[in-house]
């Protein structure tokens, strides 16, 4: 039963509310150690240097987009096993099964409320304390 304050997590989502709102219900769960990205390759950089436990991502964003980060993450062997939340507007069960098919550990749909949003990370880490 991980801690969330022991996890730390990467937001990536080319719209600076969205991340604001991803941070706000990971920090009412309990989140502490949190970093944000503009888009799929500036996320990249920065877990290439300081990876991340949680890769919460978005998957429509411009220069890499989520599915190029999730096949980037799972091809690099340092973060094969990164947990990797993908965060859709879009219910799309093509985006979904491609997600699938290269390891996305959950996903989440917009609008989200804190409770889907801890719901689906505990689906990936089990119960948080």
């Amino acid at each position: 039963m991980p801690a969330a304050r022991s996890i730390s997590v990467m937001i990536v989502d080319d719209q600076m509310t969205m991340r604001s709102l991803v941070r706000s219900g990971l920090q009412q769960v309990g989140f502490t150690d949190i970093r944000e990205a503009p888009d799929g390759k500036d996320a990249l950089d920065t877990l290439m240097t300081r990876p991340a436990q949680l890769v919460i991502s978005d998957f429509n964003m411009p220069n890499l987009d989520g599915i190029g980060l999730l096949k980037s993450i799972r091809s690099t062997p340092a973060m094969s096993k990164t947990a990797f939340i993908m965060l859709t507007g879009r219910a799309d069960g093509q985006l979904l099964r491609t997600a699938k098919e290269f390891g996305v550990n959950n996903y989440v749909m917009k609008p989200f409320t804190v409770a889907t949003l801890k719901e689906r990370i505990e689906a990936v880490f089990g119960k948080l304390s």
